[in-house]
């Protein structure tokens, strides 16, 4: 991003330069999430509902702003936690109906693709170059499923 298209406010004291700067999120703890999902389509025992203990990192690269920071960490965390103690299904998965009938319908996040850790990764990072400021240049979103399990960006 060329120096002149970013909003003024945005430029930290001269003493700090214009160079772009990273924000690692959970590097050495993780933000933790209890996630319930299931793979519809799949053949295996992933198709049966179940949870997880998801561990999730957030990289945020962009230009400081006037209060010395990328981004507030608490707009990282405050998207990721919206899916705790959630249960993700994919848009067309019965499950809806059956949560629609039960009255916890609130419990439901209903997603355009099957809630696998590589999507929940790319969700996520759409979702935080949507709501995070024009400052920020890349974000790449980690999730760890299992120990032996984890999606994200390159």
């Amino acid at each position: 991003m060329p120096l002149e298209s970013i909003p003024q406010h945005c430029l930290p004291p001269q003493s700090l330069g214009h160079t772009p700067r990273t924000l690692h999120v959970g590097r050495e703890s993780p933000i933790r999430i209890s996630t319930g999902h299931r793979i519809l389509h799949h053949d295996g025992k992933c198709s049966r509902p179940h949870g997880h203990n998801y561990e999730i990192t957030a990289t945020i690269t962009g230009y400081l702003a006037t209060e010395g920071w990328v981004v507030d960490k608490g707009d990282i965390t405050r998207a990721i936690s919206e899916w705790d103690h959630m249960f993700l299904v994919e848009e067309d998965d019965p499950l809806v109906e059956a949560f629609q009938q039960s009255g916890d319908e609130d419990a439901l996040v209903v997603l355009p693709h099957p809630p696998t850790a590589e999507v929940m990764s790319l969700l996520l990072e759409r979702r935080l170059e949507t709501e995070l400021p024009d400052t920020v240049t890349d974000v790449s979103v980690q999730v760890r499923e299992t120990g032996e399990l984890c999606a994200g960006g390159i």
